[in-house]
């Protein structure tokens, strides 16, 4: 890693020294760099990019987690590309429990519970949606519901004014439902450089995350401080640079994380990997393996034999290549 970026907080700190030691009245110069200032523009919703690009101009700038499951691409894999509510039911049915044992999905199906009412009184169910997408952050949650093309949306928009199960409260715009979304494509994560450049390429699912994860919690539920002793006795932690999202795509039992390109701690972050517990339920090394990083496109690839499992991991957070660069002691169980 650059040497420059090792002495910065060492400058920030002298700096700060050297401005209270002349008696400035200001407070002392931050520690932090402020975030990048937002890209210009108004970007707006396309239905020509791939989902999780497209969903980028209704994602909050306060959201810090975005889920996009590409149901469409899902059915390809699974051979029923055409399915949709006019399928018998149990053919849709096998599709979901299909799905639930071979794909990566990050999420059950939003409209799944109503399902029953939603066929029966408007003609449509979650077979009709092409993506879903969630998201959450300091200011709630919120999540996208993209239905086919095909599909007349005037029942749709009957349900969602009906405030059928979730869809109470939604919005309807052209071939989607939303809620909770950006209302200002200029203030959303469509203008953050943080993610745009990152997204946009086929994904079965797409997991997405504001800044690193913290390392105790990435070590899994229930990690000990011995988990994370293991980890820093072979990898400095403290060592690796600053990022500012983590992008986790899925594929056909295949996983790609996305980063700035020429990142110098791609293959420490790989490897960080390496060390991670191996006694959780699930373990990293259970749903990502035989990874390999190529600095020069920012990618680090992974197979990934069990899809669901995969997923759970990228869900809980589960993500070693994800982490921060700082090391905070984990507290012992109390028993209480």
């Amino acid at each position: 890693m650059s040497p420059i970026l090792l002495r910065a907080p060492a400058v920030v700190l002298l700096l700060g020294a050297l401005s209270a030691g002349c008696g400035d009245d200001g407070p002392p110069p931050p520690d932090v760099a402020p975030p990048p200032a937002r890209l210009s523009g108004t970007p707006t919703y396309d239905a020509r990019q791939e989902p999780a690009e497209a969903v980028l101009p209704l994602v909050p700038a306060t959201a810090t987690t975005l889920t996009v499951t590409d149901l469409d691409a899902v059915r390809v894999q699974l051979g029923v590309p055409d399915m949709t509510s006019d399928d018998l039911v149990t053919d849709r049915e096998e599709f979901w429990q299909r799905a639930a044992t071979e794909a990566p999905l990050l999420t059950d199906g939003l409209l799944r519970p109503d399902n029953s009412e939603l066929m029966l009184d408007y003609g449509f169910t979650e077979d009709d949606v092409d993506w879903e997408a969630h998201f959450t952050g300091d200011q709630g949650a919120g999540w996208v519901l993209a239905f086919r093309p095909d599909l007349d949306m005037a029942p749709v928009a009957s349900a969602v004014k009906a405030g059928v199960g979730v869809l109470a409260g939604g919005h309807v715009q052209g071939h989607l439902v939303s809620f909770g979304t950006a209302t200002d494509g200029a203030d959303s994560w469509a203008t953050d450089p943080a993610f745009v450049g990152l997204l946009g390429a086929p994904a079965e699912a797409t997991y997405v995350h504001r800044g690193c994860l913290p390392f105790a919690d990435a070590l899994g539920p229930g990690a000990t401080q011995e988990d994370q002793d293991r980890v820093t006795e072979h990898e400095d932690v403290t060592d690796l640079d600053p990022l500012d999202a983590v992008v986790l795509e899925f594929g056909d039992h295949l996983a790609t994380v996305r980063m700035p390109v020429h990142r110098l701690d791609l293959f420490d972050r790989l490897h960080v990997g390496d060390w991670w517990p191996r006694d959780g339920s699930p373990a990293f090394e259970d749903g990502f393996r035989q990874g390999v990083g190529d600095p020069a496109t920012g990618r680090i690839g992974y197979v990934v034999p069990h899809p669901p499992l995969a997923a759970e991991l990228a869900l809980g957070e589960t993500l070693p290549f994800g982490i921060c660069n700082s090391v905070e002691p984990i507290a012992e169980p109390t028993g209480l």
